[in-house]
């Protein structure tokens, strides 16, 4: 049994206007230890997965379908259960370090806050345990820094408190939602080695959500593809990226600037792109959400559901032409 199971995952939308889906069917799991990707451009319902992961999918939101952790079923949980989960068992980074942290508390008691409710510890215990992790993430004189506030920390600093946050109970499962946001390459780096190192420590699962594909390659064991709220190929990192199968996944990949190219262009020179934007939620068609923006779209592709084919064991791709004609 997985330590994290979701099939057939899917996130409805309630407005004003109807209902769209901004999760459709997705499946995956996580053993301890291991390493998920989710890649895709901007809108492609990555964030909206992670939110239900943690049981803070929006109010208008209804979520569907099963996710298990340790085979305890956790859609449809109340809140009160959900709250004993969140923090403890499943934690987050979010995606914007500027705005994640509570303007008005002083970084250390934030730190804390999950210790007290979760591991019962006093404020003087807690407070102890939140430097010493503020130490772990790279905070410079934690002690004396624990008494300031997140307006007071670069954006590098913050994201470095957010995993000390997420940290903080040694959850199972961790998911970081594009935990390098605006942060320059060198923190990058360090922010994911530090991730990656502590995942390694106390065997969590991670899944890393990202637009950064070269990013989830060096840190992602698997990857997922995710498009219009949809997985469309799933796979190892290493078929996905050097064998990828979904014209989307080609289109995406394609797309990567490469040291040559960035060496030898012009100033005028254009980088790869994909035709079109990604589709309004309402305006999703029936079958394959990237119908249309392909280039090898035919007319039961938005009509119809596409099958799934298997590449290998681990490598699968949902599309109505075959793998040699994608």
């Amino acid at each position: 049994m997985a330590l994290l199971e979701a099939h057939h995952l899917r996130v409805e939308l309630r407005t004003r206007h109807g209902s769209a889906a901004a999760v459709r069917d997705a499946s995956f799991t996580l053993e301890r230890g291991d390493t998920l990707g989710l890649i895709g451009e901007s809108g492609c319902g990555k964030s909206m997965t992670a939110l239900a992961l943690m049981g803070l999918a929006p109010g208008h939101a209804a979520v569907s379908g099963s996710l298990k952790l340790d085979g305890r079923q956790l859609i449809g949980l109340p809140d009160r259960d959900w709250q004993r989960v969140r923090g403890a068992r499943i934690a987050m980074i979010f995606q914007e370090p500027m705005t994640a942290l509570n303007p008005v508390h002083r970084v250390g008691a934030q730190v804390a806050e999950p210790l007290i409710l979760h591991r019962r510890l006093s404020a003087r215990q807690a407070r102890s345990r939140a430097i010493e992790l503020l130490e772990r993430v790279g905070i410079a004189d934690a002690a004396r820094r624990a008494d300031s506030f997140p307006h007071q920390f670069s954006g590098g600093q913050r994201q470095r408190i957010m995993i000390a946050m997420a940290l903080a109970c040694e959850p199972d499962v961790l998911v970081a939602d594009e935990p390098t946001t605006a942060l320059d390459v060198t923190v990058q780096r360090q922010i994911l080695a530090l991730i990656g190192e502590l995942v390694a420590e106390r065997g969590m699962a991670l899944l890393l959500i990202s637009h950064d594909l070269g990013l989830v390659a060096r840190h992602a064991r698997r990857l997922l593809v995710m498009y219009g709220g949809a997985v469309l190929e799933r796979g190892s990192a290493d078929e996905v990226f050097h064998r990828p199968a979904h014209p989307y996944t080609r289109a995406l990949l394609a797309t990567r600037p490469s040291l040559a190219q960035r060496l030898l262009a012009r100033r005028e020179a254009r980088l790869p792109t994909i035709a079109g934007a990604v589709p309004d939620l309402f305006s999703l068609p029936p079958g394959c959400p990237f119908a249309g923006r392909c280039a090898a779209t035919q007319s039961r592709c938005a009509a119809e559901a596409p099958p799934v084919t298997a590449l290998s064991a681990s490598h699968r791709f949902s599309c109505w032409r075959p793998v040699d004609a994608t």
